[in-house]
């Protein structure tokens, strides 16, 4: 039984970067300035401590903190969908847990990862995890380029494959997913299934949105909320040349970012410096950017007024 009460979540979801101090806790100023200028652009909710907000490499003090920020910043003005995956179960229940007391409205979460399993140690992974904060809605994490696992309709049939049907089946309180599979024609057949379907695509905002799609959850929206919120605005409204023109700029603007194959300090380096906020940089060893490629990253965000 599919989740419901899913009227709110749709529109841009930005998955934002997590501020962290090394060694220790978050940088609370810089997470709550990211929260609130997103919110004040217009944004129906935030994907917190995914892949770009370096979820899975979190301490558990991180993560909770996170958690916590966010569920206040957040609650009576937008959704929190909180991810709680770890490398471990016991961590992902930790993280389940953490999220439910601090107040978040949902979690999300990847399927197992590094080590192999199957199908339905996928499906108990979920099941576990999901019970150990009380059914909050819960949303499916489709990231097969990473996870080597893909969420499909109907029966599993290769190898790393998981049926969403039997996720539906087995998982009372799913919600929905965001998809980030390379195949997005997948989305109309997810929303067909009673799911809220995010597209994880920034790059195409637009597109997802005529396939069915609820909304689009991405690191890009944090940068540029605006434009996002413009997107969708116009979309509901019908003004599709407006929507069209919206997702010239987002294609424009987002390039840039994506070019630099490390989204959580890319993201962390312009944010810094839309906000006047120091957001750290990316945790170790995820990948942070040398100091020629901020400056040049820096010129380049200008260029495009993506700064």
């Amino acid at each position: 039984m599919i989740a419901k009460d899913l009227e709110d979540y749709k529109g841009f979801f930005p998955a934002n970067p997590t501020p962290v101090v090394d060694g220790e806790g978050i940088k609370e100023d810089a997470l709550r300035a990211i929260l609130e200028y997103n919110i004040e652009n217009g944004a129906g909710g935030f994907w917190l401590a995914g892949t770009t907000g370096e979820g899975p490499i979190l301490s558990e003090r991180q993560r909770r903190e996170t958690a916590e920020v966010s569920a206040d910043v957040c609650k009576g003005k937008v959704k929190t969908i909180m991810h709680v995956g770890g490398i471990t179960t016991e961590l992902s229940i930790a993280g389940a847990k953490a999220a439910k007391d601090a107040g978040c409205d949902s979690i999300c979460l990847l399927p197992p990862f590094l080590y192999p399993t199957d199908e339905q140690g996928v499906l108990d992974f979920y099941k576990e995890v999901s019970d150990a904060c009380d059914n909050l809605p819960f949303f499916v994490y489709n990231l097969p380029q990473i996870t080597g696992v893909e969420f499909v309709p109907g029966n599993a049939t290769a190898p790393g494959q998981v049926s969403m049907d039997k996720v539906i089946d087995q998982i009372p309180n799913v919600a929905g997913l965001k998809h980030s599979a390379a195949n997005q024609a997948m989305i109309p057949v997810f929303k067909n299934m009673g799911l809220a379907c995010f597209s994880g695509n920034g790059f195409l905002p637009l597109p997802s949105l005529t396939l069915g799609a609820v909304g689009t959850v991405d690191a890009p929206l944090s940068i540029i909320p605006a434009v996002y919120n413009a997107l969708y605005q116009a979309w509901i409204a019908g003004d599709i040349d407006l929507a069209q023109e919206k997702q010239k700029e987002v294609t424009k603007k987002v390039s840039v970012l994506k070019s630099y194959n490390s989204a959580a300090d890319a993201s962390k380096n312009l944010l810094s410096e839309i906000l006047e906020i120091d957001c750290g940089r990316s945790i170790q060893p995820n990948r942070r950017l040398l100091d020629n490629e901020v400056k040049e990253l820096i010129t380049r965000a200008k260029e495009v007024g993506l700064i």
